[in-house]
């Protein structure tokens, strides 16, 4: 029975509350870091692993998406998905131990699909011309997601520091990670009830041969007068295959000579989106601006300040996508990142570290520093240098539990530069391939295909997002955060010259055209003729 009636954008806006959910999730977890750390005893790989459990998690949870997308429909899956979310909340604010955290949120990660269920329905859903905003609603949840979750942990934070009498009898001054966690509890459940009452998509039920079913939701989505026209299209796409074949056959579908060119772009954005250090800045964000030495409290507030630049340039893409095109987007934001991040890198390795007298007196007045008089007056060059003669003198669990505090007496550097650059990339980045590739992924896989496809793309994605994010503790303290940031700039750079030659421009088009547009671009000397078309 078809869901009561709503218009395509209320189905679009609900559907993409798994995009705000899982940008809380994420930036939750950066504000617990260093209250976990404290009391778990964690070392960087520990850190590493906690931060980035959910995105081990949905490695194996993208492996059935597709299989369980295509037997049930997206509206079943997301709604298993929602529930999904509420379980992990509940158990990572009730974790006791290192272990049952980590476990706690590689549930959660089993839900982190919601982004490619929810760019699927919202992509067979829309009409051509809203495609790319409707999908791109994914993107901006994400951001408001991101955003709320850096004000609440900035809130809490300052909450648990005010000396309110609600602090001791909550306990928040002693589990302040806790109840950051918990504020992802409530719109998960909200988002449960909400998927319960929005339509199938229409492709899945012409797939499952339901068409009556599907005309009537494409009347109600398009109120148009072509409803039988889009009908045989979907029909076409999907005349010559069959809708039973096997996960492993349509696997296999994906390396056919038609869809080469499909896949080659989906794998270069997949990768490219998330090896530039998206996540490394967003699910750390608090850590990373305490390497410029301004402090814990400046460093949360710098996190809530990229919410906000999220948000902003998210809106932009959603209101120029359509307009300019995906292509333009992409290509010219991809370079501003790529800048963006050679400015933090060079602020980084331009910076120098050393304690005075005073401030050794000073810290020493406020933490137990030890005997750090062999530390006075040196002019450390690097970072790297600088957190290793700490963790001599202090033992590294203190070195880690004070280095925000000792880093804002010690740094020599380019604060503005960097956090210019941080600030200029993470525009770039929601201005163009962020939620760019979403939109991609909705539009360039044939009907018979993208239950499969889109999963297997968003699993390449989260795989690259998980090493990103298990192991930038560890180079943090092995590398630095100069050779971090070069590693992402030539990472963008590299992305930008492939993205340059081989992306095509998909805006006003229909999945089937885009379908058959995509064919004729697998034969290299058309690519040219494809561009001058687009």
């Amino acid at each position: 029975m078809i869901a009561r009636s709503h218009s395509v954008y209320y189905c679009a806006l609900v559907v993409a509350i798994g995009g705000f959910i899982f940008g809380l999730d994420a930036a939750l977890i950066s504000g617990t870091v260093r209250f976990v750390t404290s009391e778990f005893g964690l070392s960087d790989m520990q850190i590493g692993t906690v931060v980035s459990a959910p995105g081990f998690g949905v490695i194996f949870a993208l492996l059935v998406t597709g299989f369980i997308c295509d037997k049930i429909g997206r509206k079943k899956t997301l709604v298993l998905i929602s529930f999904i979310y509420i379980i992990s909340a509940v158990l990572s604010v009730i974790a006791t131990s290192f272990e049952s955290l980590v476990i706690a949120r590689f549930i959660g990660g089993l839900a982190f699909t919601s982004l490619s269920v929810a760019a699927m329905y919202i992509g067979e859903i829309a009409p051509s011309h809203l495609r790319g905003k409707l999908v791109s609603i994914i993107q901006i949840n994400i951001v408001v997601g991101l955003s709320i979750a850096y004000f609440v942990n900035y809130g809490i934070l300052s909450f648990s520091e005010s000396g309110h009498p609600l602090v001791t009898s909550l306990g928040i001054d002693t589990h302040t990670w806790r109840w950051m966690l918990a504020v992802e509890i409530i719109p998960a459940i909200i988002w449960f009830f909400l998927l319960l009452n929005i339509p199938q998509s229409p492709r899945w039920l012409i797939m499952k041969r339901k068409e009556a079913k599907a005309k009537e939701i494409i009347n109600q989505f398009n109120n148009t007068t072509q409803c039988d026209d889009e009908i045989a299209q979907i029909k076409e796409s999907l005349r010559s295959h069959d809708d039973k074949a096997s996960f492993l056959v349509l696997f296999r579908s994906l390396f056919d000579t038609k869809v080469r060119s499909v896949m080659i772009i989906a794998l270069t954005i997949g990768i490219v989106q998330q090896i530039t250090g998206i996540n490394a800045i967003m699910f750390y964000a608090p850590t990373v601006f305490e390497q410029l030495g301004i402090g814990t409290d400046a460093a949360f507030f710098q996190a809530v300040v990229v919410g906000l630049v999220s948000i902003v340039f998210t809106i932009v893409a959603i209101l120029l996508i359509d307009k300019l095109g995906r292509r333009p987007l992409v290509i010219w934001g991809l370079a501003t990142a790529t800048v963006s991040l050679f400015a933090c890198f060079w602020g980084f390795h331009s910076a120098t570290y050393s304690l005075t007298d005073q401030a050794l007196i000073t810290l020493a007045a406020e933490i137990n520093i030890g005997d750090s008089s062999s530390m006075a007056n040196v002019i450390y060059q690097s970072d790297v240098e600088f957190k290793d003669a700490l963790i001599q003198i202090m033992g590294e669990a203190d070195a880690k539990l004070y280095e925000s505090q000792i880093l804002q007496s010690a740094a020599s550097i380019n604060a503005n530069l960097i956090i210019g650059g941080i600030i200029g990339f993470i525009a770039a980045f929601h201005f163009s391939i962020g939620p760019i590739m979403w939109v991609l992924f909705s539009e360039i896989f044939p009907t018979h295909i993208r239950g499969v496809a889109i999963p297997v793309f968003a699993f390449i994605t989260s795989f690259v997002s998980y090493l990103v994010q298990q192991f930038f503790p560890w180079q943090l303290s092995v590398f630095g955060a100069d050779e971090i940031f070069l590693f992402y700039a030539i990472c963008g750079a590299i992305g930008f010259v492939l993205l340059y030659k081989i992306m095509p421009e998909t805006k006003n088009k229909t999945i089937e055209e885009i379908e058959m547009l995509l064919a004729r671009e697998s034969q290299p000397e058309k690519v040219a003729l494809l561009k001058r078309e687009a």
